[in-house]
């Protein structure tokens, strides 16, 4: 026993020893950031540290000895390793200031900025997607703020600044005879990259497909046959990047095709998997491009130009398919060209490569005094595999954690319910791991109500088993690939 608890020390020495060091060796970084922020992106530093090595036979030894095995110490994780060095005899004159009191307070005060009080029944926050349907229905909008609405979100991609105008009104009238307060969220639309079908199919809007067929991505359909299937991605550039042998989703990822040449007039797919319940690819169908290095905006002019809108009105501003640090410095920038007091962004994950770069994302929203993450699960899952979606969710979860950053859970969240009106069990579980989040966020649908109703339960019940499960820190890729980052610029 005494050996081993020389061992444990040694190692916790070390990890201690490295993270003391980190105010010094990321001064440049952090000198950057908001006064407010620098504790809370020391930490996420700290935890990087963390999670870069390998401690899991370290986190055993921990456990058997009756100490801290570093679970659950993302919001606190120098002040974790000080407090179990302790244990073993070690002194500090002064331990981290990254307390769990200060995490949880950070998370909850930060929250509060983005998406208002919580109702009194609610643990978290609720957001709920809008459209204008919600006009046409008698007391909707009441209807909603009485059963949890804390959020209203506004898609830009949908209706128009009229419609968005409307109901931004009714909201903030209704929430003021109900004295309830709703936060509005705004949705730039990003890149739409959706099907376009440019001759086969171009009138009806949809074309029969079969595995193994040949289709073609092109931009113009002036060297093809009215026979042909040709499908734009709908944005330009995309085309130009793509390579042999890289994947092509369509749907939401139930049709695979792949790269098979590249030619002048365009490229030509092969249709590996077709999952498709009428085996059709359909105008508007989202594609997605997990493979390749694709240089179109984040920020499109379309969104550019509903920026005057966004500053007058929302709370928070949500930027879809945002990739790396730069993009996020691009928004602020032209947001700022209409006022200095910008809204808090809310940073969409929902590509490879946003997950790839979560961690210098986090430290350029640290420049600000608030800003937040959205987990959005749709595209997300289609880009990195469904079966990494969990692994995946779960890391962007903790490393938000480690940040002090509130995340909102986003998509398909009891989605059966919503549409039919009865819940899967599955879902049901999802919905309890939803609970975890600051704020959850629900689509449109016919049952909104009871979905409501039904994740308020589920979120009671859910919120007191959080601690239940003892985590194992394997090295963390995204760990791994911000320290490389830092030593090849």
């Amino acid at each position: 026993m005494e050996i081993r608890l020389r061992e444990i020390n040694q190692q916790l020495t070390l990890l201690e020893s490295e993270m003391h060091g980190v105010p010094q060796a990321f001064t440049g970084i952090l000198d950057q950031l908001h006064p407010s922020q620098r504790i809370s992106a020391t930490n996420l530093l700290k935890y990087l540290i963390l999670r870069k090595t390998d401690i899991q036979d370290l986190q055993e030894a921990l456990h058997l000895m009756g100490l801290s095995s570093l679970a659950s110490c993302e919001s606190h994780t120098h002040f974790q390793i000080q407090s179990t060095l302790e244990r073993l005899g070690r002194k500090f004159p002064e331990k981290d200031p990254s307390t769990p009191e200060f995490g949880a307070d950070c998370i909850k005060q930060r929250s509060k900025v983005l998406f208002g009080n919580t109702h009194g029944e609610w643990p978290s926050s609720i957001m709920v997607t809008m459209d204008s349907s919600a006009l046409q229905q008698k007391n909707a909008i009441r209807d909603l703020l009485r059963n949890g609405m804390g959020v209203a979100r506004i898609n830009c991609a949908h209706d128009d600044k009229q419609v968005w105008e409307k109901m931004i009104r009714e909201i903030r009238e209704e929430s003021v005879k109900e004295g309830i307060e709703c936060k509005i969220h705004m949705d730039l639309a990003g890149p739409k990259l959706r099907v376009v079908l440019l001759q086969k199919g171009r009138k009806s809007g949809k074309v029969k497909i079969r595995k193994g067929d040949r289709i073609w991505l092109a931009e113009s359909p002036e060297m093809f046959t009215k026979s042909e299937l040709v499908v734009s991605p709908g944005e330009p550039g995309v085309i130009q990047a793509l390579k042999p042998g890289e994947r092509v989703f369509i749907d939401d990822g139930l049709i695979l095709a792949r790269v098979m040449e590249v030619r002048e007039e365009g490229v030509r797919l092969k249709i590996e998997r077709d999952s498709s319940k009428k085996s059709k690819i359909k105008a508007e169908k989202g594609i997605n491009f997990p493979d390749s290095d694709l240089s179109i905006s984040s920020l499109t002019d379309y969104d550019i130009a509903c920026l005057p809108f966004v500053m007058s009105h929302a709370d928070t501003v949500g930027f879809s398919f945002v990739r790396k640090a730069s993009d996020l410095k691009k928004l602020r920038e032209e947001l700022g060209k209409f006022s200095t007091d910008i809204p808090p962004v809310i940073l969409k994950i929902e590509t490879k490569e946003a997950v790839d770069n979560l961690p210098q994302l986090l430290l350029e929203g640290m420049k600000c005094p608030y800003f937040g993450v959205m987990i959005a699960r749709g595209d997300l899952a289609v880009e990195i595999g469904f079966e990494r979606l969990v692994e995946i969710q779960e890391e962007i979860s903790w490393l938000c954690e480690a940040a002090h950053t509130p995340v909102i859970w986003a998509t398909q969240v009891l989605e059966t319910l919503h549409k039919s009106g009865i819940a899967s069990r599955a879902e049901i579980t999802d919905a309890g791991r939803a609970s975890m989040a600051d704020c959850i966020m629900i689509n449109k649908g016919d049952h909104t109500l009871q979905v409501l109703k039904t994740l308020r339960d589920i979120i009671q019940r859910s919120r007191g088993l959080k601690m239940k499960n003892r985590l194992v820190f394997r090295v963390l890729g995204i760990a791994e690939q911000f320290f490389q980052n830092q030593k090849h610029p």
